[in-house]
């Protein structure tokens, strides 16, 4: 779950990471009521979940009140990138020094977190690492030792930060990775991190994004949901409770796990077909979950034929059988099927599903044949 920048400054402040003070409001009023408070110059920021909001207009510094009136009215109703601003944040405004970068993020790869670090903040840091990647300074760690203060002083010295910055660094980059392991965040991300005038280092900006799996252990986060960005076919999905993620084929996937479904994903596009989501309907493969899998992949205009890869386990081979014969006669569907079931009770399954065969339901004994006769019957691979 991606946060508005308001939210992850909240999240931030939380663990004790000095932001610069400010507030979110809605309307003009409460724009111009914040910033009396705040005392002038103040910033006026567009909360929205894309980039590119300064080029848009949607960041103005406002020096009175008559300022403050005029960005705020111009801001609130904006249309960034499609997306429209209904909330702006509005923050007492910093004198600059340097600007930094610093983030944490999962090395997938190393099967540790990763922190960056560069002296050059303020730009993407795509930008940087493609025009001076030794302006990164990265620092793996091992989530069974944490961050030391000693490790962490010398990955802000390996950066080369200004040495007036080193004592805000450290403090604050150890308390940005506890808000990043202890939040259950997928990044943590600050800039630009900046250094004042008076040598004080705090966090301009927010990028968090969450992990949503991990909202069990944080109820809190559930006020999130409402403002993540979905296509139609995302939301629907959603709604329904289903792992899905759209993608820009015409083979639509379903499949019982993320590691089939990705596979199944994988092997789409292996024999030259393009998979048009990835669909993971997890252990329960009974008539529910199976109708309103069948119900988002069947909304989706560009879906020419459908891909159900299950792969019995807990779940019998028979019962995951009666879910998608029963889920077929409650939902039209217009697309061919190819179904490949594998697992525990498998025989038992295919013999239940083998009355209801025909050439527009198939049952296919390999992975590898299920899709390509989904692709053959999308049009091919040329579709």
């Amino acid at each position: 779950m991606d946060l508005l920048e308001y939210q992850g400054k909240q999240l931030f402040g939380r663990y004790g990471i000095p932001v610069s003070p400010g507030a979110a409001v809605t309307t003009v009023d409460e724009a111009v009521a914040t910033a009396e408070g705040l005392g002038y110059p103040v910033v006026v920021k567009a909360q929205v979940l894309v980039g590119g909001r300064g080029k848009a207009g949607g960041v103005k510094l406002a020096a009175d009140v008559d300022e403050i009136r005029t960005h705020a009215s111009n801001i609130l109703g904006m249309d960034i990138k499609g997306h429209r601003v209904d909330v702006v944040w509005i923050e007492k405004a910093s004198d600059i020094a340097e600007e930094y970068y610093a983030s944490f993020t999962l090395d997938r790869a190393a099967k540790q977190h990763l922190g960056m670090l560069s002296a050059q903040g303020g730009v993407e840091i795509e930008q940087v690492a493609d025009e001076n990647p030794d302006a990164i300074a990265r620092i793996h760690v091992n989530p069974v030792d944490g961050l030391s203060e000693v490790d962490c002083r010398a990955w802000v010295e390996a950066a080369q930060l200004n040495p007036a910055a080193t004592e805000g660094a450290v403090d604050i980059l150890l308390k940005l990775y506890e808000a990043y392991t202890e939040g259950d965040a997928d990044l943590c991300e600050i800039n630009p991190l900046i250094l004042t005038p008076d040598g004080r280092v705090h966090a301009l900006d927010a990028k968090v994004t969450l992990d949503d799996n991990a909202v069990f252990r944080h109820p809190d986060y559930e006020q999130y949901d409402a403002i993540q960005l979905r296509d139609e076919r995302e939301q629907a999905a959603h709604d329904k409770g289903l792992q899905y993620v759209g993608l820009d084929g015409f083979v639509g996937v379903i499949a019982n796990g993320a590691g089939l479904a990705m596979s199944t994903v994988d092997i789409v596009n292996q024999v030259g077909g393009k998979p048009a989501n990835f669909l993971d309907i997890g252990g329960g493969a009974n008539a529910d979950v199976m109708a309103g899998a069948l119900e988002v992949i069947n909304n989706d205009p560009n879906v020419r034929s459908i891909f159900i890869n299950i792969f019995g386990g807990i779940t019998k081979g028979e019962e995951v059988a009666n879910g998608i014969v029963q889920a077929l006669a409650r939902v039209k569907i217009d697309s061919p099927i190819v179904i490949r079931l594998d697992g525990t009770n498998a025989d038992e399954g295919r013999a239940i599903l083998a009355p209801h065969l025909s050439d527009r339901l198939q049952l296919q004994p390999t992975m590898l044949d299920a899709a390509r006769s989904a692709v053959e019957l999308a049009g091919g691979a040329s579709a």
